[in-house]
């Protein structure tokens, strides 16, 4: 039996560099359930905001196929809740696009009450315990100062 390296004369395809960035920021005192909520709460409305962010279909060897995901990585960052207030105001300044998740939607149970329990704050009052963000990874990073990548 010959075994062969089929790929050894293909040279590797270059690393792919977004020129984008999605991003979370979450609040550093944040219990590690409520911090996978946040952040699954808060990248599912990127994806209608923004729908260049998501990629094709999947589907395995078998042709089962899956939803489309993120095309690219989702970084997750975070920070004090000054860190979040600064962010906020830098990202309403850019008019990126952005998710938030205050702590009162800790207490509702549904997206009706989670909209009126933001919607019952003023935005300078907004208890912010997360944040989402895409945009030019530049600005995503400006947004992001003072933040730090999360452990």
């Amino acid at each position: 039996m010959r075994t062969e390296n089929l790929t050894a004369d293909v040279p590797a395809a270059p690393p792919v560099r977004f020129d984008t960035k999605i991003a979370v920021l979450l609040r550093e005192d944040l219990e590690t359930w409520q911090r996978l909520n946040v952040t699954a709460f808060l990248v599912s409305g990127l994806g209608p905001a923004a729908p260049e962010v998501i990629g094709e279909p999947y589907a395995d060897a078998d042709g089962t196929g899956y939803l489309p995901m993120f095309r690219q990585p989702v970084l997750v960052f975070e920070g004090t809740k000054e860190n979040l207030t600064a962010a906020h105001t830098r990202v309403l300044s850019r008019a990126l696009p952005r998710a938030v998740f205050t702590r009162d939607l800790f207490g509702t149970g549904n997206d009706r009450d989670n909209r009126a329990a933001v919607a019952a704050v003023p935005r300078d009052e907004l208890d912010l315990v997360g944040l989402a963000v895409y945009g030019p990874r530049n600005a995503v990073d400006k947004v992001l100062k003072g933040a730090r990548m999360h452990p």
